[in-house]
């Protein structure tokens, strides 16, 4: 059973402060980015990652659409 995630994004605007985001690369290994409002991404660790999530305020989540069969995540956090 194939099935399809459809994601319909949210007209709600919000503000936010940094952006975490887990992609997956060419050979399936997951690469986590850690991007300031108006910076540039920077790569960052797991750990940092999942801390991230877990520590600060998290004000909007948004999945990654993949032909994969894997979970990609963007998440917004304000301070």
């Amino acid at each position: 059973m194939n099935e399809t995630f459809n994601f319909i994004p949210s007209p709600i605007t919000f503000d936010y402060d940094e952006s975490f985001l887990a992609l997956a690369n060419d050979s399936g290994r997951m690469q986590y980015y850690h991007t300031e409002k108006g910076g540039s991404r920077i790569r960052i660790g797991r750990n940092e990652f999942i801390s991230a999530y877990n520590s600060k305020y998290v004000v909007a989540m948004r999945p990654v659409p993949s032909k994969a069969q894997l979970f990609q995540l963007q998440f917004f956090t304000k301070q």
